[in-house]
């Protein structure tokens, strides 16, 4: 299937904030288009400025691989129908809306327990804030080195 890049964003939104409320969806749109907007480091190399290409970078977002670790993953952006708000969410961040509190976020991932680590996804990212499930991460400048 051939999506758009709005259709790509708003179906990465549902499968990876669905369950997180306005909030938490236009969190991880913001990250998605921090990667994409990159001005150094190994998002501004592989993503080239894309959507595509970001969303698509291996072993990035789950919900962009038909198959994790060799199994089918039915939660991928394949099976994803996005309703108005996906939509909506994914035109404010390629518009270039951010929430200020992820400022620069460059990843999030969810830790399943209370805390979030200071570091992720190494230290190339520091804790930012959280956000439903999710802790989100900013670039330190050990990140434009990679």
């Amino acid at each position: 299937m051939a999506f758009s890049d709005r259709e790509l964003l708003s179906r990465l939104i549902q499968c990876e904030a669905g369950g997180e409320g306005e909030r938490g969806m236009k969190a991880v749109a913001g990250v998605v288009m921090n990667r994409v907007e990159a001005s150094g480091g190994e998002y501004a190399r592989v993503g080239q400025g894309s959507i595509r290409n970001i969303i698509f970078q291996p072993y990035q977002f789950v919900c962009a691989s038909e198959t994790e670790n060799g199994v089918y993953n039915p939660q991928n952006i394949y099976n994803m129908r996005p309703e108005q708000i996906h939509y909506d969410i994914a035109d404010w961040a390629i518009a270039g809306n951010r929430l200020p509190d992820v400022a620069e976020s460059l990843w999030f991932y969810n830790p399943f327990g209370p805390e979030c680590r200071p570091n992720f996804p190494s230290k190339v990212g520091y804790w930012q804030t959280r956000i439903g499930d999710h802790c989100f991460y900013n670039p330190t400048n050990a990140y434009y080195k990679t």
